[in-house]
């Protein structure tokens, strides 16, 4: 990492949901890789009050190291909105980076010094499934259809050269979160991913994607479900209708 990058303190937000058996070590994992890098870091757990104990964990993990820091949530209101909780507590701390990860293990944190290292020149960095290099596994069929195809489906309707536009494993500039009126946001799951990245794009930030092996969860549940697929349809024409509202 050079000496002179990052700009400032890092901040990982990942965000649960009964993610108990997942925490410890996706928390031991951020923190030996960018440990290792020397990167100033924080890792915020925004839990939406999980009824396995996942708050109660995470508190006992900041308890023990000030790295890591809790934002409890009263309900359970989508991943969109505990990313954008996450990151408003990020940013008012003084974050130059922000990194949004799941908590299940699927975002290899060994992957995090190069996204640290590529905001050097590019505004946003994508861990992408599907660049050159990138590979998903432990995934069937038809879960592998549904993402290739929201990704080629948003790629075509919003004119966008990204190839992975449903991907969650992303590193910010501050900038690019200030700018993009995180207040507006409602949509979740597929839809809230391509949304930020969508938004950014439109807005001229640099925007690179680094390839990443994307391994499915082994412990819980994935939180994916036919309401996140059919809200990402009608989001990314809406996105496009209402482009304009995005330019600088």
């Amino acid at each position: 990492m050079p000496r002179d990058w990052p700009p400032g303190p890092v901040w990982v937000v990942l965000p649960t949901y009964n993610e108990r058996q997942n925490l410890e070590p996706v928390v031991a994992g951020v923190r030996a890789a960018l440990s290792a890098a020397a990167v100033d870091h924080t890792i915020l757990v925004v839990d939406d009050s999980s009824p396995d104990g996942t708050g109660e964990l995470a508190d006992e993990l900041a308890a023990r190291d000030p790295a890591v820091q809790v934002l409890h949530r009263p309900r359970k209101e989508g991943l969109g909105q505990a990313y954008i909780a996450g990151f408003g507590r990020a940013l008012a701390e003084g974050a130059a980076l922000v990194i949004e990860m799941d908590a299940d293990m699927s975002h290899d944190p060994a992957h995090l010094p190069a996204m640290v290292s590529a905001t050097r020149h590019f505004d946003l960095v994508l861990g992408s499934r599907y660049v050159p290099g990138g590979e998903v596994r432990n995934w069937g069929a038809m879960r592998r259809l549904v993402s290739r195809g929201g990704c080629w489906y948003a790629r075509m309707v919003l004119g966008l050269g990204v190839r992975d536009l449903t991907g969650g494993f992303k590193c910010f500039r501050r900038e690019v979160l200030e700018a993009l009126d995180l207040g507006r946001i409602r949509s979740q799951g597929y839809a809230f991913q391509v949304e930020l990245t969508y938004r950014a794009v439109q807005r001229g930030f640099r925007v690179l994607e680094i390839p990443i092996v994307f391994t499915d969860r082994a412990v819980g549940h994935s939180k994916m479900s036919r309401r996140i697929v059919l809200e990402a349809m009608w989001m990314v024409p809406a996105l496009r209708a209402g482009r304009r509202r995005f330019t600088k």
